[in-house]
């Protein structure tokens, strides 16, 4: 016969809080020894089983949220993904994952079916800022937040990155290595990322008393596709540009994998920078000049403000820095040393 035995209980027995007999269930590495032998032998003697279907019929929650990212193949929301996941199971919930794969109609697909699995809240890095259903679940009530990107206008807590300090950074270093003509791959307009990296850049060039020309601004859509297509067409222009910044890291590949298309050479022929660092720009030879945001604290950021809300805490919007990982992709003196993955950060 099944106990009647629950989580308080279990963290009455055990001299603990329900949240720390959570965390020892889910295996979270912050418990200290001696608490958690005292919750596992509080469940083993009160034979305490936790049942989800029956947890959730009880308290109308299944402990279960969802996530809906913008590009699964994309090594950043992977990594976020991986963040949202771990910390979702240390606070005793579980996650479901869609990816939108930059398209506004498969984000709302999975929206609308994750609503329909009766989630206990979403969180959300939107591909676009027009989806009606996106709007709607926000201001019904849904415990949202958006996370990387956001809705301008929707009161819905935001965890992202700042890149404009770092994008400034990279202009600075741009600049004192003798670079003028600078283009930018931008991603899509629709998205706040997209229109906020152009932005800040083009501010930091003003700063130089450099202008952007609109034949340096080539549109992109966040896909390795369009960096091959835009940086062919900054090459083919009468004075191509010093330097080709990649507003993320797939967009970056694509202009790498045009470069070397025509037999031209990183940083010789032309310079490299991109958006959002990850672990293959190391390898790559030059290795790549780029922006790092912090996405494992984005991850657990978003999971934690999304718990908060659900369980009738106030949530916070969560901004955190991004940094300049100075390589070799533009031009900068090589060292006896290969790069490693704790290359010094511009400051």
């Amino acid at each position: 016969m099944p106990s009647s035995a629950s989580i308080k209980d279990v963290a009455a027995a055990a001299g603990v809080s329900v949240a720390t007999v959570s965390r020892v269930l889910n295996s979270h590495p912050s418990v200290s020894p001696a608490a958690r032998s005292r919750v596992l032998a509080a469940v083993e003697s009160l034979g305490y089983r936790p049942n989800a279907v029956a947890r959730s019929l009880r308290t109308d929650q299944t402990r279960t949220l969802g996530l809906v990212i913008s590009d699964v193949l994309n090594p950043y929301f992977t990594e976020l993904a991986r963040s949202v996941e771990e910390e979702a199971r240390a606070l005793g919930y579980s996650v479901i994952i869609g990816n939108a794969d930059e398209r506004p109609d498969l984000q709302d697909h999975h929206v609308r079916t994750l609503l329909d699995r009766r989630i206990d809240g979403l969180l959300v890095s939107p591909t676009d800022g027009g989806s009606p259903l996106m709007l709607e679940a926000a201001r019904g009530g849904t415990p949202m937040v958006f996370v990387d990107r956001w809705i301008a206008g929707v009161d819905v807590p935001v965890v992202r990155s700042d890149g404009r300090a770092a994008i400034a950074a990279l202009v600075a270093h741009l600049h004192r290595l003798g670079h003028r003509r600078l283009a930018i791959i931008a991603g899509p307009a629709a998205t706040t990322t997209g229109s906020e990296r152009v932005a800040a850049f083009r501010e930091a060039l003003a700063s130089y008393a450099i202008e952007l020309p609109d034949a340096y601004i080539g549109q992109g859509d966040f896909q390795a596709g369009s960096g091959r297509r835009v940086t062919d067409g900054f090459l083919d222009l009468p004075e191509p540009p010093e330097v080709v910044f990649a507003a993320d890291n797939l967009m970056a590949l694509g202009a790498l994998d045009a470069i070397r298309a025509r037999g031209l050479r990183v940083p010789d022929d032309i310079a490299l920078a991109a958006f959002d660092d990850i672990p293959w720009f190391v390898h790559t030879d030059p290795p790549v000049t780029a922006i790092a945001q912090p996405t494992t604290e984005l991850g657990r950021a978003a999971v934690r403000a999304l718990v908060d809300r659900i369980e009738g805490r106030p949530p916070a919007s969560v901004t955190l820095p991004a940094h300049l990982v100075v390589r070799h992709s533009c031009g900068e003196p090589r060292t006896s040393q290969p790069p490693t993955s704790t290359e010094r950060r511009a400051r």
